[in-house]
C-alpha cells in the first residue's frame, strides 16, 4: 500500500494503492489487468484522474491508460480522427485547430484523456462528445476481444453512456473515432460566446473565448486540487421549472429536446450563498460554486462532508437534489456517489 495516488488524481487527495501500472498499449493494459485478476485484486483503470475522488486506499492495481496516437483521414465532407485513449483531451483540441480541423473548440480545457470523454459524454458550452463521436474502440478485459461500438451503441445521455453501466467493469476503451464536418458552424449559445458574431467568428476565436471563460472561472488543479464541475446540472420537469421561474425569473434554464429543463447547478449553489464555505481543508470555490476544491490538504472525508452540505442546502431551498458528476472510488472500485453524500 505504499504507491501514492496523489500524482494520479487532480483533487490531490493523498491515498495509496497496492500497485500502479502505466500501460502504453492495449496488450500491456490487458496483461496488467489479467495479472491483478489472477491475484484476486480489484483493478481500476484511470486516464488522468481528473474526475475521481478516492475515498480510501485502493486495495488493488491502478492501471493508468497511456495508449497514444492520433491518425487523421478525410473525405469530401469531414475529417475522421482515430485517437488513442491516453491522449490528453485539451492537446487534442489544440491539435485539431492547429491543423485547421474545427469542431472541438467549445470543449477546450476540459481536463482528462480522450478515452474518458465518451464515458461521461463530456460537454461544455453547447457541445457534447456525442455530437462528434463516430465510434469507440474497446477491449473486453476477460477475453481480450476487440470491439468497435458505433456512437449509437454507446447509448449517450447527459454525462452518461453504456460505459457507466453494462460496459463499466467489463471493457476498457483503447481509442475513439471522431468525425469533424468540414462545413463548420459555430455554437455560440452560452456565456461570452453569445457576444461573438456568428457570421465572422473564427474557430480560434471560439477556442480563445472558451479558454478565457474556463481560466477566469475555474481554479488551476496545480494550485488548488479539484475535479472540475463536482455536480451535474440537474434536469427537471417543465412543470417544476415553471414553478421555479415564478420565484426566480432570472434563473438560467435550458429547455431540452424531450421537454425537460436543465438548470445550472452552480447558480443553485450560489443562491444558497455557499461560495467560500469550507469543511476541513475542502472549500466551495469563490468564483465558481460548481467546483469543490482541495484548499488546504483536504481529506476525502472533508470533500464528502462538504458535498453533503451543499446537496442538503440546495435540496432544502429548491427541492432539487444534486448528484455528483465526479466518480467516487472506494477500496475495491467505484461506489454510488449519491448514496455516499446523502
Amino acid at each position: 500500500m505504499n504507491h501514492s495516488l496523489k500524482p494520479w488524481n487532480t483533487f490531490g487527495i493523498n491515498r495509496n494503492a497496492n500497485n500502479i501500472v502505466c500501460a502504453e498499449s492495449a496488450q500491456s493494459l490487458l496483461k496488467a489487468w489479467q495479472q491483478a485478476t489472477q491475484n484476486q485484486q480489484p483493478v481500476l483503470i484511470l486516464g488522468e484522474g481528473s474526475n475521481v475522488l478516492f475515498l480510501d486506499d485502493f486495495s488493488g492495481t491502478v492501471i493508468v491508460n497511456r495508449i497514444m496516437g492520433i491518425e487523421v483521414t478525410e473525405d469530401e465532407d469531414a475529417w475522421h480522427l482515430h485517437v488513442g485513449a491516453g491522449e490528453n483531451w485539451h492537446k487534442l483540441v489544440q491539435f485539431t485547430l492547429d491543423h485547421d480541423m474545427p469542431g472541438l473548440e467549445n470543449l477546450a480545457l476540459i481536463p482528462g484523456c480522450a478515452g474518458s470523454s465518451p464515458i461521461q459524454n463530456i460537454g461544455a458550452y453547447g457541445i457534447e462528445v456525442k455530437s462528434v463521436c463516430e465510434y469507440v474502440d474497446c477491449v473486453e478485459l476477460a477475453t481480450g476481444t476487440a470491439k468497435r461500438l458505433s456512437a449509437q451503441a454507446c447509448q449517450f445521455g447527459y454525462r452518461d453512456s453504456i460505459f457507466k453501466h453494462e460496459y463499466q467493469d467489463r471493457y476498457v476503451i483503447v481509442a475513439i473515432g471522431l468525425r469533424l464536418v468540414k462545413r463548420w458552424q459555430p455554437v455560440l449559445s452560452y456565456g461570452d460566446l453569445t457576444r461573438l458574431d456568428p457570421l465572422t467568428v473564427s474557430p480560434r476565436e471560439v477556442f480563445d473565448t472558451v479558454c478565457h471563460m474556463r481560466i477566469s472561472k475555474l481554479p488551476d488543479p496545480k494550485v488548488n486540487g479539484n475535479a472540475g464541475s463536482f455536480f451535474k446540472n440537474p434536469v427537471i420537469t417543465q412543470a417544476k421549472a415553471e414553478q421555479l421561474l415564478v420565484e426566480w425569473p432570472n434563473a438560467p434554464h435550458y429547455p431540452q429536446a424531450d421537454g425537460s429543463v436543465k438548470l445550472a447547478a452552480g447558480w443553485l449553489i450560489d443562491r444558497c450563498q455557499l461560495k467560500g464555505t469550507t469543511v476541513g481543508g475542502a472549500a466551495v470555490h469563490q468564483h465558481q460554486a460548481l467546483v469543490l476544491i482541495n484548499e488546504n490538504q483536504a481529506t476525502s472525508d472533508d470533500v464528502v462532508q462538504l458535498a453533503h452540505l451543499v446537496r442538503q442546502r440546495v435540496g432544502e431551498a429548491f427541492d432539487i437534489w444534486l448528484e455528483p458528476e465526479v466518480r467516487f472510488i472506494g477500496q475495491s472500485g467505484e461506489v454510488n456517489a449519491v448514496e455516499v453524500i446523502s
